[in-house]
């Protein structure tokens, strides 16, 4: 279950950022995930979960917002979202996609509390 490590990280970076910009507290994070990521989004939740127990970040929020695939017809030039991971274009039938979302592994955003700690 490599999301633990994961969670690991958003933790340390998360925290990182708190001490660099002297932040109160950290009200919300947000994290993106693309659905070729290779991340399990429950799983990432309750990792994260169950690490920031007993630290600064116990009992913020955590939001996974899922990036849904997305490509480019090589060949009609037109974008499209990729249903079922069909990477067929569904506007002429080609092959030739390039894909343009859904590989994401992102912190968003961090919400906040306004204050120097």
């Amino acid at each position: 279950m490599h999301e633990l490590s994961i969670a690991q990280s958003i933790l340390e970076i998360v925290q990182k950022e708190m001490t660099e910009r002297r932040l109160a507290e950290v009200k919300e994070i947000c994290v993106e995930v693309g659905a070729l990521s290779g991340v399990l989004p429950d799983a990432l939740q309750f990792s994260f979960e169950v690490i920031i127990t007993d630290t600064p970040l116990a009992g913020c929020r955590f939001t996974i917002k899922e990036i849904p695939v997305r490509g480019n017809c090589q060949e009609c030039d037109k974008d499209f979202e990729v249903k079922n991971f069909m990477f067929c274009c569904p506007f002429c039938n080609s092959g030739q996609i390039a894909v343009t979302s859904g590989e994401e592994l992102d912190i968003a955003y961090l919400e906040v509390e306004e204050g120097v700690a």
